[in-house]
C-alpha cells in the first residue's frame, strides 16, 4: 500500500544520510523514524517536534510517547550537565 512504499523510501533515504527528504507529511512512521534518527544525534528538540508530530497524527502510538519522554529526560539531563 502507499503508506508501506513510502515509509520504504524513507528508509532507503535514511540508509543514504538524506534525512531531510526521509519523511512525508500525514504518516506517522516515518515522522517517528526520523525522531529517532535526531533523538541518536543528539538533537532532541528536533527529535521532540517529531515525536509530537507522530502523537498529534497518531495518539495511540506508544513508542512515539515514551520516545517524546525519554528525550524530554535526556534533553533536561543534558543541560544539567552543562553541555
Amino acid at each position: 500500500d502507499l503508506a508501506t512504499a513510502l515509509n520504504e523510501r524513507g528508509q532507503v533515504r535514511y540508509l543514504r544520510v538524506e534525512f531531510a527528504a526521509a519523511c512525508q507529511p500525514g504518516f506517522e512512521v516515518p515522522y517517528y523514524n526520523r525522531g529517532l534518527v535526531r533523538y541518536r544525534l543528539g538533537d532532541f528538540d528536533e527529535a521532540m517536534k517529531d515525536f509530537r508530530k507522530v502523537l498529534e497524527l497518531n495518539p495511540q502510538f506508544e513508542d512515539a510517547a515514551l520516545s517524546l519522554k525519554q528525550a524530554i529526560l535526556d534533553k533536561e539531563a543534558k543541560q544539567k550537565r552543562g553541555y
